[in-house]
């Protein structure tokens, strides 16, 4: 509609579909997600939740079988691991963290962190301009072609201290661009990301810095406000975190030392 007008077009919509991921034969997780980069998804939450350390960890990624249902294909990733590393499979089952709805729980899902072996991010480095966290976000929106289209999708990218885009990915869900970005510099082998900067296109979550965290990024941006845990956590951590980047403004939570005039 426009106005009084009604107007029949062609729409694009943002792909959702449900993927699943194994450890050999069993199931440790199901997200909705676009698809696309599948295995950095896997490979990135299994490194966010600290079930792998580094990228030999992993033998093998492929794709599950779809036993004849052709809308099954493409739909599960089977992640081998190498056979020294130890899987708490109750662990996997029990979801982790607590969501966002278990506010009392907070406390313990930063102290999971420390339990992970999570180390502070370097102090005072990397030193980024403000004049840099201003241009992040054009520079994210110039990367995102499916947005563009689509107008429905999150995306999560990695600069370099000097403003220079390194990556991006887009995904329905925030957690899971996050997983996929940091998934590909996994496989890489080029985590801890100490030197790097990661903008995500809405808000800032505990989700969000917890998978930062683990990853060594220490300087995470965001379009939007972040949460009071996510505030919490990277006090904890000793992570930049910055909020409401957009309009010629950002707000600094924690770490301000790595923001230069």
């Amino acid at each position: 509609m426009e106005g009084d007008t009604s107007v029949q077009v062609q729409d694009l919509l943002a792909v959702e579909e449900p993927l699943e991921i194994r450890l050999d034969d069993q199931p440790v997780s199901i997200t909705m997600r676009t698809p696309g980069h599948d295995f950095e998804l896997a490979a990135g939450f299994l490194f966010s939740e600290g079930i792998v350390r580094g990228s030999l960890d992993i033998r093998l990624i492929r794709h599950g079988e779809s036993n004849g249902n052709p809308r099954q294909a493409g739909n599960s990733v089977i992640v081998d691991l190498d056979p020294e590393v130890p899987v708490d499979l109750d662990r996997l089952k029990r979801h982790f963290y607590t969501t966002s709805s278990c506010g009392v729980c907070g406390k313990a899902s930063i102290e999971a962190l420390n339990v992970q072996g999570c180390s502070l991010a370097p102090r005072e480095t990397p030193s980024v301009r403000a004049s840099v966290i201003h241009a992040l976000p054009e520079a994210l929106r110039r990367s995102q072609p499916v947005f563009e289209r689509t107008g429905g999708l999150h995306a999560a990218a990695l600069f370099d201290a000097s403003g220079s885009l390194l990556a991006v990915r887009e995904d329905v869900g925030r957690h899971n661009a996050v997983d996929k970005l940091i998934g590909a510099e996994f496989l890489a082998s080029r985590t801890p990301l100490h030197e790097r900067v990661v903008l995500v296109s809405g808000r800032a979550s505990f989700e969000l810095v917890q998978k930062c965290v683990v990853a060594g990024v220490p300087v995470l941006a965001a379009v939007g406000a972040p949460s009071s845990l996510a505030v919490e956590a990277a006090h904890r951590f000793g992570m930049t975190l910055i909020g409401f980047v957009r309009g010629g403004r950002f707000n600094i939570y924690s770490g301000q030392g790595r923001i230069a005039p």
